[in-house]
């Protein structure tokens, strides 16, 4: 038998899954939705919050696999323990990514704003707006999401750059760049997405000098992780109008304390990390064919590196 320990805020969403399964040779020792006074040195499986079992983690002495129920594990990451597989999420946030971004995207190559402007004036002469036609599409992070907004983005006729360490055969992206050329990347963007996952290479890595060389009628969008980005170069950025906007899903500290001067610009756009969320209904198969990969000694899926941060 092998002892499962659930702890997540969707941990009875999750222990109804299991139960509705009925995974062999399990046995469930713990459903709770916060770090509890509990004897972890029993469990061999973890499956929750990385925040969450941030917190116990040092305690699971005989802990083997730990499957996250985020996209994010920079909280478990920051911890020294490192003797267990750590499994990320994969492969199910792609068509909510593609909805987020082209919201936005659309919402201001169509001037959504100044038709509702020109409505509440009661003005029949139309704002201008343009096509996302032949607009050119920054993408930073073109992983298996990045990839899925590339697509999107060929479907409405854009062009598209990429900006990796590592991946280069995507077939939506016209043209790919490396961290050793932002500069080039960068320039002509009418649009650009960060994806990026937090590391020591990313953090920081859209500051003055970045921003710089974007156009002034560009429009960012982190949906990636909120230390990629220098607050105060973008706040600069934006109070100096040389960037027209910015939709901001991930903050260095979450939630956004009340008292941050990003909520006062009236040219950025708070969304609260609700761009890709995990849900219980799409994250239960991942570690449902992973317990059944573990129970027969096969590789797992999705296994995340220790020393580079993803």
């Amino acid at each position: 038998m092998y002892n499962v320990a659930i702890l997540s805020r969707d941990s009875a969403l999750y222990s109804a899954l299991l139960e509705a399964a009925q995974l062999p040779h399990l046995k469930l020792v713990l459903v709770s939705n916060k770090a509890t006074a509990f004897d972890y040195s029993q469990v061999d499986i973890l499956f929750g919050d990385p925040d969450l079992t941030s917190n116990v983690i040092k305690q699971c002495t005989r802990l083997k696999w730990l499957q996250s129920t985020w996209a994010g594990n920079a909280a478990l990451f920051a911890l020294d323990k490192t003797d267990y597989q750590l499994c990320g999420v994969k492969d199910v946030f792609q068509q909510a990514m593609q909805e987020y971004v082209f919201a936005y995207l659309l919402y201001f190559s169509r001037n959504v704003a100044g038709f509702n402007q020109a409505q509440l004036k009661k003005t029949w002469a139309a704002p201008s707006y343009q096509s996302l036609a032949g607009k050119t599409l920054g993408i930073m992070g073109v992983g298996n999401i990045g990839q899925a907004v590339a697509k999107m983005a060929k479907h409405f006729s854009m062009k598209t750059r990429g900006y990796t360490r590592t991946s280069g055969d995507c077939e939506f992206i016209d043209q790919y760049y490396t961290p050793n050329d932002p500069q080039t990347f960068a320039t002509e963007l009418d649009y650009l997405v960060c994806l990026l996952p937090q590391s020591d290479a990313t953090t920081g890595i859209i500051d003055h000098a970045f921003l710089s060389y974007l156009p002034k009628h560009c429009v960012l969008i982190n949906a990636g992780r909120g230390t990629t980005i220098v607050d105060r170069a973008l706040m600069d950025a934006l109070q100096s109008k040389t960037l027209h906007a910015a939709v901001l899903d991930v903050f260095e500290q979450e939630p956004l304390p009340e008292d941050h001067p990003y909520w006062q610009l009236d040219n950025l756009y708070v969304t609260q990390h609700t761009a890709a969320e995990s849900m219980p209904e799409d994250i239960f198969p991942l570690f449902s064919d992973n317990y059944f990969r573990y129970i027969n000694g096969a590789a797992l899926h999705n296994v995340l590196d220790f020393a580079k941060g993803y």
